[in-house]
C-alpha cells in the first residue's frame, strides 16, 4: 500500500489513534501535518515520524474552531500543493452523566466531535474538488450505534457522525470524494490516557489493547482505494488488518473483512447504488 505523492492531515495526533494513523499513513509515504492541541504530544509523534525517515511536520489546532482549521489547511497548501487525506480523530470525551454534564461541556463534545468533521469536510472540500477526489474519514465507535452511561455527548456526536457521511457522500458522488467512518475494530487504549499515565501501567493492561500503528494500516488501505470507490460507509480496522495479513492487500473485496457490521455495510452500500439520480 504506496501513499507516496501523498499529503495527510490528521486532527488529534498527539496520543491514542490519531498517533498510530499519523504513523501509519508516513510509514506508508505520506507527508503528513500532525495536529492536535497539546504541543508537546505534536513534536513527540512529528519526532518519532521522523525518526523512521517520514515526512511531517506539527501544528497546534482546536478541531472546534473552523479558522484556525482553514489556517492550517491553507499553510499545508502552501507547504505541498494538495490536501489527499483528512483524517478527523480529535476528540473530547469526559465521562459524565446527564445530570453533570453542563451546557458548556455539552456544547464543547459536539463541537470538537461533530463539529471537528464538519470543520474539516468544509476546508478540505473545494480542494479536493479541484484535485478531482480526495478521502475524508471521521473514526467511528461502539457509540456509534449504540449508547453507553456516562457518554450522552459523546453518543451523539457520533451518532451524528454516520449520519453526516451517509447523506454527504451522495452529494460527494460528481467530485470523487470519499467521506466515511473508520472504527479501531479492537480494543485500543482512550485517548484521554497520557503518555505518562501510560507508561505507568501494567503491562497485563497495556498488553490488551491493540497498537494503534498497526491499526493504522486500515486507513493506509481505504485512502489507497481509488476516490469514489468507498463513500457513505462504516468500516473498522481491526478485521482490515487481519485481512491484509492473510490475504495481503488485494484481497476478494467482502463487507465481512472490512467491517464489524456487515449488513448496516450492505445496507448503506444498496442505498447508495439505488439512490435516484
Amino acid at each position: 500500500m504506496d501513499l507516496n505523492g501523498k499529503t495527510a492531515l490528521v486532527t488529534g495526533a498527539g496520543r491514542g489513534f490519531g498517533w498510530g494513523i499519523a504513523r501509519a499513513m508516513a510509514q506508508a509515504g505520506a507527508r503528513v501535518c500532525a495536529s492536535d492541541i497539546d504541543d508537546t504530544d505534536i513534536a513527540r509523534v512529528v519526532a518519532e515520524i521522523e525518526k523512521e525517515e517520514g515526512t511531517a511536520y506539527g501544528r497546534h489546532l482546536d478541531a472546534a474552531d473552523i479558522d484556525s482549521f482553514q489556517t492550517v489547511v491553507e499553510e499545508l497548501i502552501g507547504r505541498w500543493g494538495r490536501l489527499d487525506i483528512l483524517v478527523h480523530c480529535a476528540i473530547y470525551m469526559p465521562l459524565l452523566t446527564f445530570e453533570k454534564t453542563t451546557a458548556k461541556s455539552w456544547k464543547r463534545q459536539l463541537q470538537v466531535s461533530l463539529g471537528g468533521l464538519y470543520n474539516a469536510t468544509r476546508t478540505a472540500w473545494e480542494i479536493m474538488k479541484r484535485q478531482g477526489g480526495g478521502h475524508i474519514i471521521g473514526i467511528a465507535s461502539g457509540s456509534s450505534l449504540r449508547g453507553y452511561r456516562e457518554e450522552v455527548a459523546y453518543c451523539t456526536a457520533k451518532h451524528a457522525q454516520e449520519g453526516f457521511v451517509k447523506a454527504l457522500a451522495l452529494e460527494a458522488i460528481p467530485y470523487g470524494i470519499s467521506i466515511n467512518t473508520v472504527g479501531p475494530g479492537k480494543p485500543i487504549k482512550t485517548t484521554r490516557v497520557t503518555w505518562e499515565e501510560l507508561a505507568a501501567l501494567p503491562a497485563e493492561v497495556k498488553s490488551g489493547w491493540a497498537d494503534p500503528t498497526d491499526l493504522g494500516r486500515a486507513f493506509v488501505w481505504l485512502a489507497s482505494q481509488p476516490p469514489g470507490r468507498f463513500s457513505g460507509l462504516r468500516f473498522d480496522a481491526g478485521p482490515i488488518v487481519d485481512t491484509l495479513d492473510a490475504e495481503g492487500e488485494d484481497f476478494v473485496f467482502t463487507a465481512e473483512k472490512v467491517t464489524l457490521y456487515p449488513e448496516d455495510f450492505r445496507a448503506r452500500q444498496a442505498w447508495m447504488r439505488d439512490y435516484p439520480d
